[in-house]
């Protein structure tokens, strides 16, 4: 489907209406998610059960609640229409409605053609080679982050945020979608990353299993539960994620 609209003019095209995330649908965001809910046809047509959340149609059901196949067919819409590489398919199953539920999870990022998994108590995988659990952050000499991803990256909304970030990290990067970040982070690629502002279930859902499972720490501040944000497609609360707990605790306190 990318393919066949390569340029930015075509991948610019919108549907004139907004998903259920509330973001201004482009015609390439409703394209590939049309390309997922046909193999969701297909396996329920052979007899699979599941409900289905997706960024841009909502719920979906398939007939069983108990299993939820949480979907954002084009995580970094923006750098797609753009041809900025980064840009992910991100496809979590979950057996409960929260971060903690997440059993399986799938992220493809197109730019760099990675295919990130994890399975709950199993581990994490980058294109097939098992990601290492023990990789650790790296600081600065003088005790900073070397590399701290940021997401929902605002200028305003940097501004807000930029004496705990200058006191946090050496250097920033932000690569424009939160499955993609999430990724770079359980692969020690990023020592940590967090968002700006609240994100969306469907945002991270996938990602964030994948840093657990290669041995890093996840939170979603606001709930009692650390991993209790739902698995929708209301912003609810902002992500942390980090290679250690001292990290993710200090990236809580920075102001959101």
């Amino acid at each position: 489907m990318l393919a066949a609209t390569p340029s930015t003019i075509e991948r610019a095209a919108e549907t004139g209406r907004r998903g259920c995330g509330g973001d201004r649908t482009l015609v390439i965001d409703a394209s590939a998610e049309s390309v997922v809910f046909a193999e969701l046809d297909g396996l329920s047509a052979a007899g699979h059960r599941f409900h289905a959340i997706s960024e841009e149609r909502g719920e979906v059901d398939y007939g069983d609640a108990g299993v939820r196949v949480i979907v954002d067919p084009i995580d970094g819409s923006l750098n797609a229409k753009r041809g900025i590489p980064h840009h992910a398919l991100s496809i979590a199953v979950a057996d409960g409605d929260t971060m903690a539920d997440v059993a399986f999870a799938f992220v493809y990022d197109f730019g760099p053609g990675e295919e990130w998994r994890a399975t709950r108590g199993e581990g994490a995988w980058c294109n097939g080679v098992p990601l290492d659990r023990e990789a650790s952050e790296r600081r600065g000499r003088d005790g900073r982050l070397e590399v701290l991803g940021i997401e929902s990256a605002d200028p305003r909304w940097v501004a807000e945020s930029i004496e705990g970030l200058v006191g946090t990290a050496y250097r920033l990067r932000a690569l424009g979608t939160i499955a993609s970040s999430l990724c770079q982070v359980a692969a020690a690629r990023f020592d940590a990353m967090l968002t700006l502002r609240n994100g969306r279930g469907v945002d991270s859902a996938a990602g964030q299993l994948i840093v657990r499972e290669g041995g890093g720490y996840v939170s979603f501040p606001g709930f009692a539960d650390p991993l209790g944000a739902p698995l929708d497609t209301t912003p609810s609360a902002p992500v942390i994620a980090a290679r250690s707990l001292d990290t993710l605790r200090e990236l809580e306190r920075v102001p959101t």
